[in-house]
């Protein structure tokens, strides 16, 4: 199994469960840092919207991993799919899950299972096709 086969939505997943737990539920609306803007507003960077700006850029990356074909492309899917219901499973049942942020990350992953498994069936019909005209 390649590295690149683990899903990277699984690290919001966990540092979320880290931040929570270590430092709280309340540990989501803490600040970590605030910038004064020119409009004069104040804009507050929180742990919660830390997590949601991983869970993003990480989103992102496995968006663009699904448009390659490999042979670890099948198993990334799977590994998506077990961390979409590890995942929906934590939201179900652990009352810490019960946020916004752990909700947005549960679509997240559902995001990339449907996502990865659309994108992939349409590379690999791309594939056959040039091959195809061959």
């Amino acid at each position: 199994m390649s590295i690149r086969a683990i899903p990277l939505l699984v690290f919001a997943f966990v540092l979320y469960n880290i931040i929570v737990l270590t430092m709280g539920e309340d540990a989501l609306t803490r600040q970590i840092f605030e910038i004064r803007l020119l409009s004069g507003g104040t804009w507050h960077f929180n742990w919660g919207d830390f997590i949601l700006l991983v869970t993003l850029v990480l989103l992102f990356i496995e968006i663009v991993k699904s448009t390659f074909t490999s042979t670890s492309t099948l198993i990334d899917h799977a590994l998506s799919m077990i961390v979409f219901i590890a995942v929906g499973v934590e939201f179900l049942t652990v009352e810490q899950a019960s946020t916004s942020v752990f909700f947005l990350i549960l679509v997240a992953t559902m995001i990339d299972v449907i996502g990865g498994y659309t994108i992939g069936i349409r590379v690999a019909r791309r594939d056959l096709s040039i091959g195809a005209d061959q």
